[in-house]
């Protein structure tokens, strides 16, 4: 496919879910606080934020399972590594206080910028210090995505070349 067709669909995708946090209100860094509040005046509507995301998020797994190819790309780039080891924990961890101490969370943050606010910028570019720390790190050598072809026809989920994980 060409550049500018994978262009144009990131952009309609990066359109809807930008639409679909504004519309949620989830760009409302007190909104997701409220929700992280079990304890007190919890407010449960990210619940259904969340629930609508994943169902969606399954029902085009589903689909993906059936088809023999991506209709934009080569092949299906599914995860390597599925252990959870003490790297994935702690960066769990540390997503995990960002988001309650802020109320963002990185594609809301990114989505909120559209609002000029500024704890949206300095959270932002906080956001983009880390990575770039995080870039300085010393790391192991990242295992590659598993590619899945249309080789073997529909359902072929398996890495050509790799075993299963």
């Amino acid at each position: 496919m060409s550049a500018a067709l994978h262009s144009l669909a990131a952009l309609a995708a990066g359109l809807i879910f930008g639409l679909g946090l504004a519309l949620s209100g989830m760009l409302d860094p007190a909104r997701v606080r409220g929700f992280l509040d079990v304890a007190g005046a919890w407010d449960p509507s990210l619940v259904f934020v969340l629930g609508g995301a994943v169902t969606v998020s399954r029902l085009g797994y589903l689909l993906s399972r059936r088809l023999r190819g991506p209709v934009l790309d080569s092949r299906f780039d599914l995860p390597a590594r599925h252990r959870i080891d003490a790297p994935l924990i702690l960066g769990a961890a540390l997503f995990g206080i960002g988001w309650g101490v802020s109320g963002f969370c990185p594609g809301p943050a990114v989505a909120a910028l559209s609002t000029a606010a500024a704890p949206v910028l300095v959270f932002v570019v906080a956001m983009l210090v880390g990575m770039a720390l995080h870039g300085l790190l010393p790391a192991a050598p990242m295992e590659r995505s598993r590619s899945i072809g249309t080789a073997g026809g529909s359902g072929n989920r398996r890495a050509r070349g790799s075993a299963s994980t």
